[in-house]
């Protein structure tokens, strides 16, 4: 066989789901057999997230920015086929599905949402009516202090990137819910980010959801794309995905 062709180094990225075991394949089967790579990897998935208080995210942003895309680096993963995507999905690390209580409702009966303040009166929400053999029903929540990392994580991985910075929500049907994540990314982005984000060249928007995934489709990248956490999973696995040229 063949010696290995030097490659230098490469940053990777390891998230959630089945792009982390895909991507395990992809490594063992069709690139450390021909490439000699000083690989560096960092953990993104939700529980490393969350562990490190969302520190290894900027320490990979950090990791990227150090090293340098050389035409030789560039050049030999396009010859193994793979297109190089230019965009980055960032999704935020409380993740409300995956933390959410859901349950089966067995038949006729009310679902109730009960905010039970620490000094005042509790709050009651009706969720809905069931009759029949009943359904399903979730309950979800997320933070502030969340959010709050979440957008600070956001906006510094797109000034270390230099890239604009994306944010996606669906604040059209969950006008409270995906609302609070429009405002405080806006707030965040007002009295802390703004200045440095012009001084780059670079800016901040919000968009639906379905208006990001269309552009992302139609897009040569070079932005950074703030997803919740669901919607992050899916998206990061079609950003992750490789075209043949």
């Amino acid at each position: 066989m063949a010696a290995k062709i030097k490659a230098g180094s490469v940053v990777e990225m390891q998230g959630d789901e089945m792009t982390r075991v895909i991507w395990e394949l992809i490594k063992q089967k069709l690139i450390f057999p021909y490439l000699e790579l000083d690989l560096h990897s960092y953990d993104l998935g939700m529980e490393n997230r969350d562990a490190t208080d969302d520190r290894v995210t900027v320490e990979a942003a950090e990791a990227v920015n150090r090293v340098p895309e050389t035409p030789r680096n560039k050049s030999l993963l396009c010859n193994f086929g793979w297109w190089i995507s230019k965009a980055l999905t960032i999704p935020s690390t409380c993740s409300p599905q995956y933390k959410a209580t859901d349950f089966v409702v067995p038949g006729p009966g009310k679902v109730e949402m009960i905010y039970t303040p620490v000094s005042g009166e509790q709050v009651k929400f009706v969720v809905h009516n069931f009759e029949g053999t009943g359904g399903v029903a979730l309950g979800m929540y997320n933070t502030d202090k969340s959010i709050r990392d979440f957008a600070h994580s956001s906006f510094q991985m797109a000034l270390v990137k230099c890239w604009p910075l994306y944010l996606s929500t669906k604040n059209t049907i969950l006008k409270k819910y995906d609302g609070r994540f429009k405002d405080i990314f806006q707030e965040i982005y007002e009295k802390e980010y703004r200045a440095q984000f012009e001084a780059k060249g670079i800016w901040y928007e919000h968009r639906l959801i379905d208006d990001m995934v269309a552009q992302a489709m139609k897009s040569d990248g070079g932005f950074i794309w703030a997803c919740k956490n669901y919607d992050g999973d899916v998206q990061s696995d079609s950003v992750a995905q490789g075209w043949y040229d």
